[in-house]
């Protein structure tokens, strides 16, 4: 199949359960976090009955390795100015360390922001990643992640991805790339509802800038209105940006053969440990990308 659908489920009972969720809705990836998301996580380590248990799930399931992302903390922020960029820098190279051990393929990022110019900010950001990659010997990828635009975070346009990108070492740059998430598109002003030709527009200014496709997508409508920099994420068809750009999305071929990964809501939040079952939003939403993608 030319798709690979796949969602951020819920880990309640381990990261192996999140990806039993997963397919269990009809995926075939799925996103997870290695460790807390709402801390730095440089000193956290996964015990090996945890991989165990994991790489046994992967085996169960048949969801690849290489079609599991892993999403790095929210509070890594590699463009600040002060001490806490080592942490972040710790933060991320720690994650390389657990992702390598889970065997996964890729770890997607939230770049951060700054308060003196852009350009410094991605040669921090830039510098982080390097000294992690440096660190941490893996075939793990890092990829740049988007953002909805708010304040001064850095990512919002293709230039400063592309930024980051061209700040890394030739010895690092197969291992670095990044990936689109369509709500921080729309939010960051990005119209991807308004036609097909636009968002191909959108997608051919990313890979000009960059000089490469992107690693992965991830598929979220916007509660907020076009350049709101609000990153609040709905279901397909429930947001402001609507059903059909993302049949748009799916006729182009970048979006072939990588992660096109649900973070929309989770309808049980409080589902037990031993419950594998698959979410009943993911069901729906799979079989909505499973028609679209027939359509494409």
């Amino acid at each position: 199949m030319k798709h690979i659908f796949g969602s951020h489920t819920i880990d309640t009972g381990g990261m192996d359960m999140a990806v039993r969720r997963a397919a269990n809705a009809g995926l075939r990836a799925v996103q997870i976090f290695t460790a807390i998301p709402k801390y730095y996580g440089d000193k956290s380590t996964i015990k090996p009955e945890r991989v165990e248990r994991f790489k046994r799930a992967l085996d169960d399931t048949g969801v690849k390795p290489e079609h599991v992302m892993v999403h790095a903390a929210y509070v890594l922020n590699l463009a600040i100015q002060d001490e806490r960029w080592e942490r972040a820098r710790d933060g991320i190279r720690k994650e390389l360390e657990r992702s390598h051990m889970l065997g996964v393929g890729g770890v997607c990022f939230h770049p951060g922001s700054c308060t003196d110019s852009e350009a410094e900010g991605i040669k921090r950001i830039a510098k982080a990643l390097t000294e992690a990659m440096d660190a941490v010997d893996t075939d793990v990828k890092l990829y740049v992640e988007n953002t909805a635009g708010g304040g001064r975070t850095i990512g919002r346009n293709p230039d400063e991805v592309a930024g980051i990108l061209e700040n890394i070492p030739d010895r690092h740059q197969k291992r670095i790339g990044y990936g689109l998430d369509t709500c921080h598109l729309f939010s960051s002003g990005y119209d991807v509802s308004e036609s097909k030709e636009k968002l191909i527009d959108i997608l051919d200014s990313f890979e000009k800038a960059s000089g490469r496709k992107p690693s992965f997508f991830h598929l979220n409508d916007s509660e907020g209105p076009l350049g709101s920099n609000r990153d609040r994420h709905k279901l397909l068809g429930e947001g402001l940006i609507g059903v059909e750009p993302f049949g748009w999305l799916l006729a182009d071929k970048r979006s072939h053969g990588i992660p096109l990964i649900l973070e929309t809501p989770q309808q049980v939040v409080d589902i037990e440990r031993e419950d594998d079952t698959g979410d009943p939003y993911d069901v729906r939403m799979a079989a909505l990308l499973e028609s679209l993608s027939k359509q494409a």
